[in-house]
C-alpha cells in the first residue's frame, strides 16, 4: 500500500533538518556542523569521553573520533588521559577551541532567533509539544 508524498510528515522534517543543517554549515564556515556541535558540548561539558561527546552530538563514536581528530588537527581541542582511568581520554577546548566555538555560536545563534522569531511563544511550545509527539510515535516499541 502506497502512501502519497503530500501525505508523509517524514518529507516536511527532513526538508526543514536539511535547510536547518544547510542554514548553519553556510554560518559556522570553517566548521563543520559535527564539528561546532561537539565544540558545544565541550563548552558545557569540559573532560567529557568521546564516547560521551558521541551520545551528546547523536553520532556514531566512529564518526566522533573523525570529528574529534580534525578538531585536535586544527588545535581546537586537547585529549589527556583522565587521572584514575587511563584507557580514558578527557577532551577539553584550547583558548583557540573556545574562541572559535564562541564565533561559531554566534553565528548558529542568530540563525536559530531567526527560526524561532517565526513563531510565537505559544506556538514555539506547541511546535515542541508536536515533535515530542513525533520522537515518541518514532521510538515506540510494540509490546
Amino acid at each position: 500500500m502506497t502512501m502519497p508524498a503530500a501525505e508523509r510528515l517524514g518529507l516536511d522534517l527532513k526538508r526543514v533538518e536539511t535547510e536547518l543543517i544547510a542554514a548553519k554549515q553556510a554560518a559556522l564556515k570553517p566548521l563543520t556542523v559535527p564539528q561546532y556541535a561537539a565544540l558545544f558540548a565541550l563548552s558545557d561539558a569540559p573532560g567529557i569521553s568521546a564516547a560521551a561527546l558521541a551520545r551528546a552530538c547523536l553520532v556514531t563514536p566512529q564518526a566522533m573520533a573523525v570529528v574529534l581528530r580534525n578538531l585536535e588537527d586544527r588545535g581546537l581541542v586537547e585529549r589527556t588521559p583522565h587521572p584514575w582511568h587511563r584507557n580514558v581520554l578527557e577532551t577539553r577546548l584550547t583558548a583557540a577551541g573556545r574562541e572559535a566555538f564562541e564565533t561559531a555560536d554566534r553565528a548558529a545563534v542568530a540563525i536559530e532567533r531567526r527560526l524561532a522569531e517565526e513563531f510565537t511563544s505559544e506556538e514555539r511550545d506547541q511546535l515542541r509539544a508536536l515533535l515530542a509527539r513525533c520522537s515518541k510515535a518514532l521510538t515506540a516499541t510494540d509490546e
